[in-house]
């Protein structure tokens, strides 16, 4: 069975949202020194690659709240490249970006090709494309999770903002208000087929507003 690993790894001081504590990922325990090796993880829910609850920003459901299933995705994937940084996506663009026949009212979730995880490790990763308000709700509508390859769906703040950027989290937003749920920090979509099954489930822990993911795509058929 062929599988897709879309996931970065957990790292000490891998990247991070602005603000957010750093990650450390260090030996607790060595067999020289101890017989046996375990290793601490410290990591804010939101790190690596993760999915994302309404209740992150909404009062609304924690990831405790869906069952198992709510997270594997029937999903396709919009290719946009090429992308300028800090690039809106508008509904327009998501919507012809589409491979030929693909049906957004028939897919779980729609991931959002920009080609940022090539920038993963450099400053550049933060000045990401990102969706506009009207691109979440035309999603939304279609009751249809997002995936991306950024560390937001919305701009995220860094010295090259510009004024006429939105402010705040219109596009978590928006998917929230309906439900929806949101893959961040995906990695390696552009090898993917038109279809595919997307698993990315989370850990298991009380009132999660969001979790580290191991997010495997599997061709449509092999999941």
């Amino acid at each position: 069975m062929q599988t897709f690993d879309l996931s970065h790894s957990l790292a000490t001081d891998m990247p991070v949202y602005p603000g957010t504590e750093p990650i450390g990922v260090e030996p607790a325990a060595t067999r020289e020194a101890d017989g046996y090796r375990t290793t601490r993880l410290d990591v804010d829910s939101h790190a690596g690659t993760h999915v994302d609850a309404p209740a992150h920003l909404i009062d609304g459901p924690s990831l405790d709240g869906f069952s198992a299933d709510r997270f594997r995705f029937d999903a396709t994937a919009a290719d946009l490249r090429p992308l300028d940084p800090r690039e809106p996506i508008g509904v327009d663009a998501l919507r012809d970006s589409l491979p030929a026949g693909a049906d957004p009212d028939a897919v779980d979730l729609l991931a959002v090709v920009t080609g940022w995880d090539d920038h993963w490790e450099s400053d550049r990763y933060l000045d990401h494309p990102y969706l506009t308000a009207d691109a979440a709700a035309w999603l939304a509508e279609r009751e249809c999770d997002l995936g991306v390859d950024t560390v937001n769906p919305d701009p995220t703040p860094t010295e090259k903002a510009t004024a006429d950027e939105p402010d705040g989290f219109p596009v978590h937003e928006t998917l929230f208000d309906e439900g929806r749920l949101i893959v961040e920090n995906l990695r390696g979509l552009d090898r993917l087929p038109d279809r595919f099954e997307l698993h990315a489930y989370p850990l298991k822990f009380a009132n999660a507003d969001a979790s580290p993911v191991r997010a495997v795509a599997y061709p449509d058929g092999d999941g």
